[in-house]
């Protein structure tokens, strides 16, 4: 484990926002580290506002998308909202088709299977629609690589909008309207918008048209803060705005199906990261066990009673999902040491019977074990099918860009995609990414890295301290939670490894003649004779809250630890 400690930013910058916020230079540096330098910029920080959100219309055909769905309402068509299986796709889904039911009832949905049509816009899709007599189709977080299945709709007189946030392809696909932000050719505000954040902007340019006001649609800020949570997107910006939003939703008035997931959680209030481990993984299982439909009705559902049927049942395909995923990552770490991999720049496993719903999760539990980036590869059809997961600072889509001409399709993030490749193109396409891969790695990136943000004494960990932390949340790429450096501290002599392996440890540390705090490090049972032996050590953490028995105390959860 490398620990990087982040460059102190400029003095002077710092000073001068600390003077103007009246706070100390700790917090300051945390601030301008963020990309937060003036009041005004900690203000939209620290207070987010719906009244910031941007004129949807800056958004390249936005007004074609409002004029063509107007259009289908003015004359009875009827519409089918199409979107991906996972957590951003289903959200999105539910949000669009919620709300145009709302005001107009010719209204269909359509979620792909992942084993029968894959990922993306597919042709069973589009046959759906002709069948069913919809004439207008709006794509969610997906679609922006499908020239060829819009082409296919175009002749049978169906018309696409595309709501995506992915990367375009060299071809945009002929669509009335194609609205994503990372268009070369949209000069919109800010461009990390997930998939349900571009529904949600469609939503607001035809709320306008409705003369609704932002505070209209809060109803619906709880899928799209589930979809910013899920999809890993910075939560800066906009996805700042909405997912403080969506949680207060959450935590306050959720939808039935929501509220389903969540009624046996045992803490108040909800945070990013609780929604990343306990709803989304549930809504995903859906899609990934059995069909994304599961999540969309879920999520439409208005009986809370009917809500609690369809969560009681995607509770179960979750805890398959967890089997699954277990049993496939033993395989597949069984495979790497069978193939002598381990002195490879990448990991690369197949099996024909992995389960295609788990893949992308055994490539990330891989990762654990082999810091490098993952493909984890099944049979689909005729066709191998792999989900791609990497480490941080390495952009493995372009890592598959140069691989291209071994691939029949690809698409995703510079952390996770998607791809699928004839078989007898497996070997080849190996040796390349791997090759590849070598050729672009930085050493120092296959080694996992802890971010420090400060180095401070525990005397600087006062209550206003801790309170102005607090309010850095929602945190999440682009804000992670701020982790700190102390040197020379020393376990008070209660420090011992905890779990059914010892594999967690549990230590009261202080520094010096400060006061004592309980520190809990996940994984870091084997660091017990490190801290335990009566000497100082410098410990990398962050700062918690730790409820017990009614009494609530400030906790340190280590990240790591060592002795220089």
């Amino acid at each position: 484990m490398r620990w990087t400690l982040t460059e102190k930013p400029n003095p002077l910058i710092v000073n001068q926002l600390g003077d103007a916020l009246g706070v100390d230079t700790r917090i300051a540096t945390l601030l301008v580290q963020r990309g937060i330098s003036t009041f005004e910029e900690a203000r939209q920080f620290f207070r987010p506002s719906l009244n910031d959100l941007h004129d949807p219309y800056l958004m390249k055909d936005m007004d074609k998308a409002v004029a063509r769905i107007e259009q289908a309402v003015a004359n009875g068509e009827r519409i089918l909202v199409f979107g991906d299986y996972d957590v951003d796709g289903t959200t999105a889904v539910s949000l669009m088709s919620g709300y145009l039911r709302s005001f107009y009832p010719n209204v269909d949905t359509y979620i792909p299977d992942r084993y029968g049509e894959g990922y993306g816009v597919s042709i069973a899709g589009i046959d759906y629609a002709d069948d069913n007599g919809c004439t207008l189709i709006i794509a969610l977080d997906c679609g922006i690589k499908s020239p060829d299945k819009v082409a296919y709709a175009n002749e049978k007189g169906i018309d696409f909008i595309i709501c995506d946030h992915h990367r375009p392809g060299d071809t945009l696909p002929d669509a009335v309207a194609v609205l994503d932000p990372k268009r070369d050719d949209c000069t919109y505000p800010y461009d990390e918008l997930c998939g349900a954040g571009v529904g949600f902007k469609l939503v607001q340019a035809l709320a306008a048209n409705r003369n609704q006001t932002i505070m209209d649609l809060l109803p619906w800020l709880d899928l799209v803060a589930t979809a910013i949570a899920a999809d890993i997107v910075p939560i800066t910006g906009e996805n700042r705005i909405l997912a403080t939003f969506g949680l207060d939703v959450i935590n306050t008035n959720p939808r039935p199906g929501i509220k389903a997931l969540i009624q046996n959680v045992k803490k108040k209030i909800l945070t990013i990261s609780d929604v990343v481990f306990t709803i989304a993984p549930r809504i995903n299982a859906a899609g990934r066990i059995s069909h994304g439909n599961h999540a969309v009705a879920l999520l439409t559902e208005f009986d809370l009673t009917q809500a609690e049927e369809f969560a009681a049942q995607i509770e179960t395909f979750n805890t398959d999902r967890k089997g699954l995923d277990k049993q496939i990552t033993v395989e597949a770490l069984a495979q790497i040491d069978r193939n002598n991999d381990h002195d490879r720049k990448t990991t690369v496993v197949y099996q024909e019977d992995w389960h295609k719903g788990v893949i992308g999760i055994v490539a990330s539990r891989l990762i654990e074990t082999y810091y490098r980036p993952t493909l984890v590869f099944t049979k689909s059809g005729d066709k191998l099918a792999a989900s791609a997961r990497s480490v941080r600072d390495f952009d493995v889509y372009n890592a598959l860009e140069a691989c291209a001409d071994c691939l029949e399709q690809f698409g995703g993030h510079m952390y996770a995609a998607g791809l699928t490749l004839k078989e007898e193109q497996y070997e080849n396409f190996r040796n390349k990414f791997e090759e590849v891969v070598s050729a672009t790695i930085a050493p120092e990136l296959l080694i996992p890295e802890i971010r420090i943000d400060e180095e401070i004494d525990f005397n600087d960990i006062t209550p206003k301290f801790f309170r102005i932390l607090k309010q850095f949340e929602p945190f999440g790429p682009g804000n992670m939670t701020p982790v700190f450096m102390t040197r020379n501290v020393r376990d008070t002599g209660y420090g011992k490894a905890i779990g059914s392996d010892n594999e967690h440890l549990k230590l009261y540390v202080k520094q010096g003649d400060s006061e004592s705090y309980g520190a809990i490090g996940f994984g870091l049972g084997k660091k017990q004779d490190l801290t335990c032996n009566g000497g100082t050590f410098d410990a990398a953490y962050s700062i918690e809250e730790n409820e017990w028995n009614g009494e609530v105390k400030l906790q340190l959860r280590l990240r790591d630890v060592r002795c220089e």
